[in-house]
């Protein structure tokens, strides 16, 4: 496509500031000359405080021979599965692609895709991670056994009780049926495939992940300290039924955790509409906004200091038998639905917060119709 001779070309400090991608520019010595937006996410720092910085004291390389052949500032680099170290953020796996600058000796353009945020559950590399990641796989059949029989039994109890009863067979035959779900799900992580989403009602899937913690549990909401805080005039979210369910169940297990050995232990499910954040995505390049947030709160004493960066990363937990998968996947199921997810301490205020932020169906639907290419 020609553009009108009258058209003005962007300025290349918009197109970088648009790209997703982080984008680095060294001058000689790898130090940092300039960086977008991405770049500056990316790194957790602002580019006044990165600016004239050498990139040796940010980022850490375990392959010696790659930071050599980035000294050779004629010679363009590329490499997949990189593992570094990021000041203050810990290992990261990344994709780096550096190239010199044309007519301008010493200075080069880095970019950074990072693997990490979005491979934590999922890699076809076949390293020795991937094959413990893949554990739930290997049993997937052997779960899914006792399930069925599971699901049977319900199916006969429930010819055989009161009426009044029969709601929680029924829950049991949802969750059997969720549960098969979300294996055959986890079968499908290694693949980076995400399943089919669709206009979902977040309070109903709030309300369904509540009674079936309570029914497991064999208590009610409010003796708990759960509270609801829905905000009534939400449209649908962008999801997946089954997903956001088991989102919201693992969010709030985890706060009821957090906060158990509290005197008045409190867990909050807020929804809220939170304009001006969004989110690129790969797949057209467009900036999705999120303007719905589900936030989970508790008042327990929060996560340790030094692990907040890396709970999201698979096997880091705080809990003697825990397994470190669980926030692992949430973000993955999260991540599937084209949102978000953040985890922050308010320590005046003695809440831990995570907040889910998901796009409106209808804005979605509307821009890929509008997308669609004439007929």
């Amino acid at each position: 496509m020609s553009l009108a001779p009258h058209t003005a070309l962007p300025a290349a400090s918009r197109l970088l500031a648009s790209l997703p991608q982080a984008v680095v520019l060294l001058e000689p010595g790898l130090r940092i000359a300039s960086l977008n937006p991405a770049a500056e996410q990316f790194f957790g720092q602002s580019l006044r405080l990165l600016v004239g910085m050498p990139l040796r004291e940010i980022l850490t390389f375990s392959d010696q021979l790659l930071l050599e052949r980035l000294d050779d500032y004629e010679t363009p680099v590329s490499a997949r599965e990189v593992v570094v170290t990021l000041k203050g953020k810990g290992a990261r796996r990344i994709d780096i692609n550096v190239a010199p600058v044309a007519d301008t000796p010493g200075w080069q353009v880095l970019t950074i895709h990072d693997n990490t945020a979005t491979e934590a559950l999922g890699d076809d590399s076949g390293g020795p991670d991937n094959a413990v990641l893949r554990g739930p796989e290997i049993m997937a059949h052997e779960i899914k056994n006792p399930l069925a029989g599971i699901r049977g039994a319900a199916q006969l109890l429930a010819r055989k009780i009161e009426d009044k009863d029969r709601a929680l067979t029924e829950l049991i035959t949802l969750e059997v049926d969720r549960i098969a779900n979300l294996i055959d799900q986890m079968q499908k992580l290694s693949r980076r495939t995400a399943p089919p989403v669709e206009p979902c009602n977040l309070h109903e899937a709030a309300r369904r992940a509540i009674n079936v913690m309570s029914a497991a549990r064999g208590d009610a909401p409010e003796r708990v300290g759960l509270v609801e805080e829905f905000d009534p005039s939400l449209p649908a979210v962008l999801g997946s039924p089954d997903a956001l369910v088991q989102v919201i169940i693992n969010l709030v297990a985890n706060a009821s955790e957090a906060c158990a050995a509290e005197e008045a232990p409190r867990v909050t499910i807020r929804t809220r509409f939170a304009s001006g954040l969004q989110l690129h995505t790969s797949d057209s390049g467009e900036p999705v906004r999120l303007p719905v947030e589900l936030r989970v709160s508790d008042n327990g004493p929060g996560v340790e200091p030094a692990m907040r960066d890396h709970i999201f990363e698979p096997f880091v937990t705080t809990k003697k038998s825990g397994q470190g998968l669980g926030l692992p996947l949430v973000r993955k199921l999260v991540r599937d639905m084209n949102g978000r997810i953040t985890h922050e301490r308010d320590e005046e205020g003695g809440f831990t917060h995570f907040r889910v932020h998901l796009p409106l169906a209808r804005e979605t639907r509307s821009r890929s119709t509008r997308r669609r290419p004439a007929a």
